[in-house]
């Protein structure tokens, strides 16, 4: 399993312009944006008691949380995401999904899964029947992507966060979601084993650190 390098940086607007501006000289867009951005809509699984929500808040040093998620309102193309953390390092695996498989674990008749499926889709399933993982929230978020292609660099912006409260309907595109309280402008920079000079140099803000946001636990202040 390969990790990479992360850091979350929390920005306001003045810095997303600023830096927005520095990376359009240094850095590809991302091939699969529209006008530079893509809209994310992500749908969160946990356990009956938050094991995944309470691991982030308390800064376990080995985790992993369930997703699945898809872009631009466009269903037909759905992924299952694990993301994993260790020691800092994050690793992500994926595998696609159609919408009548999503459905069936939203209505949690998961007997569809046969024994040549996916190892990842396999997990999940497996983890929802023996550890109660479920669907708990809905995020919606506008993501900017910038590539470089030394060091596997990829910096990005998410805002505009918002969560769909209780209502786990994913599939619905008349789903209505709600700002997620103030959530901030969130920079991600992921690179494999060197961030190179001119894109550290680049994303430096004068006052900002890494932080630990997550997206995930500020669309669950609603519950």
């Amino acid at each position: 399993m390969d990790f990479r390098h992360e850091w979350k940086i929390e920005i306001n607007t003045a810095d997303l312009l600023a830096l927005r501006s520095r990376l359009r000289v240094l850095m590809e867009s991302d091939e699969h944006t529209i006008n530079g951005r893509y809209l994310i809509r992500s749908l969160y699984f946990d356990t009956p008691e938050d094991r995944a929500l309470r691991e982030k808040i308390d800064g376990v040093n080995r985790r992993e949380k369930f997703r699945i998620r898809y872009y631009n309102g466009d269903t037909g193309f759905l992924s299952l995401e694990k993301k994993s953390k260790l020691n800092g390092l994050c690793n992500k695996q994926s595998v696609q999904l159609t919408a009548k498989q999503v459905q069936s674990i939203l209505n949690d008749e998961t007997l569809w899964t046969p024994q040549n499926s996916p190892p990842l889709v396999q997990e999940l399933i497996y983890k929802m029947k023996t550890e109660g993982l479920k669907p708990k929230v809905v995020v919606d978020y506008i993501r900017e992507p910038f590539v470089y292609r030394p060091g596997n660099v990829r910096v990005t912006f998410d805002y505009g966060i918002r969560t769909g409260l209780r209502c786990t309907d994913f599939l619905n595109p008349g789903l209505v979601t709600v700002p997620a309280g103030k959530a901030p402008v969130l920079m991600e920079v992921k690179w494999d084993a060197f961030l190179p000079d001119v894109i550290r140099d680049a994303v430096q803000m004068t006052g900002r650190r890494a932080s630990a946001f997550s997206k995930y636990a500020q669309c669950r202040i609603y519950g």
